[in-house]
């Protein structure tokens, strides 16, 4: 019987990144609220990467659909002066969502490095799209001078409320996810196992694919509208294919199976990149080194090899009382 089941690592998962609400109220350390704003952003982007994983499809069309919502968000604000913070998120998640109808038909017709390589694709033709379009993007300046968004006439302007925004959107995407993914769980999973199996015994692949890709779209538009509203401004270097990278490797390293796992390895790594202080330019690098070594060394990532481990530790060894006893009967 089909339903929604929400696994305690999606449940840990939403606690961590609702948690972050708290932060404000109990600290007003300028780098903290930067590494989590960050670190938030990256989450949802992970998210992104996460749901098109759990069809063992590997995306980088991430960015691109983070330009989009970033930057719809940024030409309505300013153009048409918006602030409400509620009209600019459902901008940001349901136009790249519509932009993925679109282009779902034609990406979604392909499997394995062939998806990677037009996902992949997708993120230069972006690239192009925001330098060549300088009447609405802005071209190489982008855009610069985004207003605050407002809640119930409140404006978010301060540091504290900059970050209280991009929890609440991390917060969303976490929901969306876990519904979606949750609910759809079987259906899924026979795409990431078998999917010549799944189609032949009458799964309409096509649906379920589409499905994940529009919400994986609106996610990355969430994400997108984050670091638009964290930098206070639009410009086409936030939205690189390189930056695909760095999602996906949150993605693999925290763990795939899990949301829990992507929120880890996104906050782990954003963290370990801030450290690196002058050498942060090498954390691609350094990332790619990290997926090298999961996918041969510990291919669940960080919470998939703390569960075997913790299931391993579980199973107690016979006492010798008991081999004794077994080894007589044998003999017997």
């Amino acid at each position: 019987m089909r339903g929604i089941r929400f696994s305690a690592g999606n449940g840990v998962a939403f606690l961590l990144v609702a948690a972050t609400a708290i932060v404000p109220f109990v600290t007003q350390n300028l780098f903290v609220y930067s590494t989590l704003n960050q670190a938030l952003i990256g989450i949802m982007a992970a998210i992104s990467v996460h749901v098109m994983l759990r069809m063992d499809l590997l995306t980088f069309a991430t960015p691109p659909f983070m330009a989009i919502g970033g930057y719809a968000v940024a030409i309505v604000s300013m153009r048409f002066d918006i602030a409400d913070v509620f009209v600019l998120g459902a901008i940001s998640f349901f136009t790249p969502t519509l932009a993925a109808i679109l282009l779902g038909p034609l990406v979604l017709r392909l499997r394995g490095t062939y998806f990677v390589l037009v996902t992949f694709v997708l993120s230069e033709i972006m690239q192009l799209v925001l330098f060549l379009t300088p009447r609405l993007t802005g071209g190489s300046n982008g855009l610069v001078g985004f207003p605050a968004p407002t809640v119930f006439g409140i404006s978010l302007s301060d540091n504290q409320s900059v970050l209280l925004l991009t929890t609440g959107l991390t917060v969303v995407a976490v929901v969306i996810a876990a519904f979606t993914t949750g609910y759809f769980r079987q259906h899924f999973s026979a795409i990431e196992e078998n999917e010549t199996l799944a189609e032949s015994l009458g799964l309409v692949i096509w649906h379920y694919k589409t499905l994940g890709f529009i919400v994986s779209a609106g996610i990355s538009g969430l994400a997108g509208f984050a670091l638009v509203n964290m930098l206070l401004m639009a410009h086409p270097s936030s939205f690189t294919s390189v930056t695909a990278v760095n999602y996906i490797a949150y993605t693999i390293v925290g763990g795939r199976a899990s949301l829990l796992g992507t929120a880890i390895g996104a906050a782990l790594l954003v963290f370990a990149t801030n450290l690196l202080g002058g050498q942060g330019e090498y954390s691609e690098g350094l990332y790619g080194l990290l997926i090298i070594l999961v996918v041969l060394i510990a291919k669940g990532g960080i919470t998939g090899s703390a569960a075997t481990l913790v299931q391993r530790l579980r199973v107690s060894p016979q006492p010798a009382a008991t081999l004794s006893k077994l080894a007589q009967e044998a003999q017997r």
